[in-house]
């Protein structure tokens, strides 16, 4: 019987120590505390995370998975450095998701909505001028998932968050570099959204990603990085999660 019905509502279940110490992995990665190559010691994540090796061992695990860190055979785990390739194709994934999603979001607008973009943008804004560069990229990050949940488009919302959190990555190198003028590009794109310009908000939005797109670039090629011709690193898809 129990078989038979399917809208029954599923179980929350509480989050894991593993999945805690990921999380909180992943933002040390994210935020740039813990670079690209560097070797990950269980003992120190541990005494910083104030857990035991296990639940790091784990974390370690998942992560390698999703492609954030590497596990190397003797010699232990180290964080994923990815490749121009890799980045040059997410990011310009990005670029045609979010695209997208302001086109969708100029034809569904609505004054809270514009509200709470006018608001993301002057603090992001106000991070840029004080200099706090983790306040930037974090108000970035809710500025452009409040435009795609405006877009009304559920599995688009869920594609966008799939890469979002790597787009963060990729963009705090070059948030200083980016400086006012992505909050220009933001200013310029929330105009179009109010407005209800479908077309010229879609356009907006290509721009500005591919701005960031190619100062990420950029900024790689000004190390001596190698060329976007490089094979991506493959990466098992993990299971969705609800958030």
């Amino acid at each position: 019987m129990l078989a038979n019905q399917g809208a029954t509502a599923k179980i929350a279940r509480p989050t894991t120590l593993r999945e805690s110490v990921f999380e909180a992995i992943l933002e040390l990665i994210i935020v740039g505390n813990l670079e690209p190559g560097q070797h990950l010691v269980e003992n120190e994540l541990a005494d910083i995370l104030g857990v035991s090796r296990q639940p790091v061992r784990e974390a370690l695990q998942l992560l390698s998975g999703e492609g954030w860190v590497d596990l190397r055979p003797g010699h232990g785990a180290f964080v994923h450095a990815p490749t121009v390739a890799e980045a040059d194709q997410l990011l310009a994934v990005r670029t045609l998701l979010e695209t997208e999603s302001a086109r969708l979001a100029a034809r569904n607008s609505d004054e809270p909505g514009v509200a709470q973009l006018r608001m993301l943008c002057a603090r992001g804004l106000a991070a840029f001028e004080s200099d706090d560069v983790d306040g930037s990229v974090a108000a970035n990050s809710e500025l452009h998932a409040a435009v795609t949940a405006l877009s009304g488009n559920q599995v688009l919302a869920e594609l966008t968050s799939q890469v979002a959190r790597r787009v963060r990555w990729y963009h705090t190198p070059v948030a200083r570099q980016r400086g006012r003028a992505s909050w220009d590009e933001h200013t310029a794109l929330i105009d179009a959204i109010a407005d209800g310009d479908e077309e010229l908000a879609a356009e907006v939005m290509r721009r500005h990603t591919e701005h960031t797109r190619h100062s990420y670039l950029e900024q790689r090629a000004g190390h001596g990085e190698e060329s976007v011709s490089a094979p991506a690193r493959r990466r098992r898809p993990r299971a969705a999660a609800t958030s």
